[in-house]
């Protein structure tokens, strides 16, 4: 098997049943393998909730290293449209032409500076600095202040051994907190301040508001913006003619950089708390279990994408659920396809070959399924053009 091939462990499941079971820390959750049913059970909030316990939701659940609800994340309507209308012009930002100029700027002087390295770490020394570097701006704050987010490595909740780790997840906490009170004392033209300066229902928002929007904004573009740039590097190398068809038809950067999204589906699944005892897949479910969207899965379905897991750089229609879907799509989802068509666009431009020299996968036990999610250790060359 190719380093660059992510296979569907879902295919038989989603044929024979349209369901997975595993469980997640003594709280089980079923989980939703076919498009047509991970996108009705993400629209239907009333029977499948995200305003549950703080962190239930996510899986791996964060129920035991946070008590502080992400917003509009883990909000369902009608509030949660109270607070998606307040941030979502804040991150629509990405497509304004200076920010679009200034994360080209940054993208392309970091390949400029690792072309040609020898044995490059491409997730410690590469993708995680991109992916700091980057929100900087999505927070319009100092750019050196990457370096303290570098410093955090590559997980932000997660010990070596990838448990759960309170202690790891604190460090995120107490810096924003430290942060936000920072913008109490001396207000900017930042997200923090932004916030704090905000309304929702005539009422200012609360510092827990503030955070939660925060650890939101920190930890949810953090692994998926990492594995997407990774898992890419790691497909060119292997496909050296896709980096020249990209290079010789610039026009289909964006399609191919949906492409990229529906097939390494950078995020395996999202989880909904059922508010009443219902039937999902004509199985019964009960009331306060849990559900998840696995959108890996819908992006694989044969029933929806053509030669489903083959990597299509030009495919036309795309209806993958990579950002989620409905009323609880990635917030951050303008702000990721802008880093991946500037970082596709730059590798087009300064690179001509890239080489894997050694790896390790990422595989995530999940019940029955083993999915390949990205890579744990990744080390490659850039050549230059």
């Amino acid at each position: 098997m190719k380093r660059s091939e992510f296979p569907d462990p879902f295919e038989n499941a989603r044929e024979a049943t349209g369901l997975g079971q595993m469980d997640d820390q003594n709280d089980p959750v079923t989980m939703l393998l076919r498009h047509k049913d991970v996108r009705k059970t993400a629209h239907n909030w009333k029977t499948f909730q995200s305003g549950a316990a703080p962190g239930r939701i996510v899986i791996p659940s964060e129920v035991h290293i946070r008590d502080t609800r992400q917003i509009p994340f883990e909000v369902d309507p009608p509030m949660h449209k109270e607070y998606r209308s307040l941030v979502e012009p804040w991150f629509k930002r990405p497509l304004q032409e200076t920010y679009k100029d200034k994360l080209s700027k940054q993208i392309n002087d970091l390949i400029d500076s690792v072309v040609d390295q020898d044995n490059l770490d491409a997730i410690g020394d590469f993708a995680l600095v991109l992916q700091s570097r980057a929100l900087t701006l999505l927070l319009n704050i100092p750019y050196e202040e990457s370096e303290t987010w570098i410093s955090w490595g590559t997980h932000v909740f997660r010990s070596e051994d990838t448990a759960l780790d309170g202690d790891k997840a604190s460090i995120l906490y107490d810096y924003i907190d430290g942060e936000i009170d920072k913008a109490i004392a001396n207000p900017r033209e930042d997200l923090y301040s932004v916030l704090l300066n905000s309304e929702v229902n005539g009422k200012k928002l609360t510092k827990e508001e503030v955070k939660g929007v925060m650890i939101l904004t920190f930890a949810g573009g953090r692994d998926t913006v990492i594995n997407a740039i990774t898992n890419t590097l790691a497909y060119f190398a292997e496909h050296p003619k896709s980096l020249d068809k990209l290079r010789e038809e610039p026009e289909i950067i964006g399609n191919a950089t949906e492409e990229f999204i529906r097939y390494f589906s950078p995020l395996t699944q999202m989880g909904r708390v059922v508010t009443e005892d219902t039937h999902v897949c004509e199985y019964a479910a009960k009331a306060d279990t849990r559900v998840s969207l696995c959108w890996a899965s819908a992006n694989r379905d044969e029933k929806v994408f053509e030669n489903a897991n083959e990597v299509v750089l030009d495919r036309k229609v795309n209806p993958h659920v990579g950002f989620g879907f409905s009323h609880h799509n990635c917030l951050g989802a303008t702000h990721a396809r802008q880093i991946m068509r500037i970082f596709i666009a730059a590798l087009t431009e300064k690179v001509g070959a890239i080489e894997v020299l050694d790896f390790k996968e990422n595989i995530e036990e999940l019940g029955e399924f083993k999915r390949k999610v990205g890579f744990d250790m990744l080390k490659v060359k850039m050549y230059s053009k």
